[in-house]
């Protein structure tokens, strides 16, 4: 049995660190294959969002979370942003009027998130 407890931020510094520790503990029970998708979890501030209400992506605790995850943002790219208890889905975009990143969220898709306890049996 794994036992994974996720608090608001990343487990994990990156996916493939995820990646490779759940294969490693799938092949030990021969699982044939395993499909992983996830979207990367990175901090924005509810608060900073351009006229457009989209969230701009330059705040400290955003530039922090990118690099220790190693992300480049793309125009396009699926994000999960969170700050204190909330997180939402979100699409990046390059605003041109600001010259630089935001992403596009849905408002009314604001999840109110606690700490989640996921448990798997292997």
């Amino acid at each position: 049995m794994v036992l994974l407890v996720c608090r608001r931020r990343p487990l994990f510094r990156n996916s493939q660190n995820l990646k490779n520790c759940l294969i490693q503990q799938s092949s030990s029970h021969s699982l044939a294959h395993l499909y992983i998708m996830i979207t990367p979890k990175v901090f924005a501030d509810f608060q900073n969002a351009d006229a457009e209400k989209r969230l701009r992506l330059n705040c400290i605790g955003t530039i922090e979370d990118l690099a220790n995850q190693s992300i480049e943002l793309q125009d396009g790219q699926l994000l999960t942003l969170y700050s204190e208890d909330l997180e939402v889905d979100g699409v990046v975009q390059f605003s041109e009027e600001e010259k630089l990143w935001v992403a596009a969220i849905d408002w009314e898709r604001i999840r109110q998130v606690e700490d989640l306890v996921v448990q798997a049996q292997v």
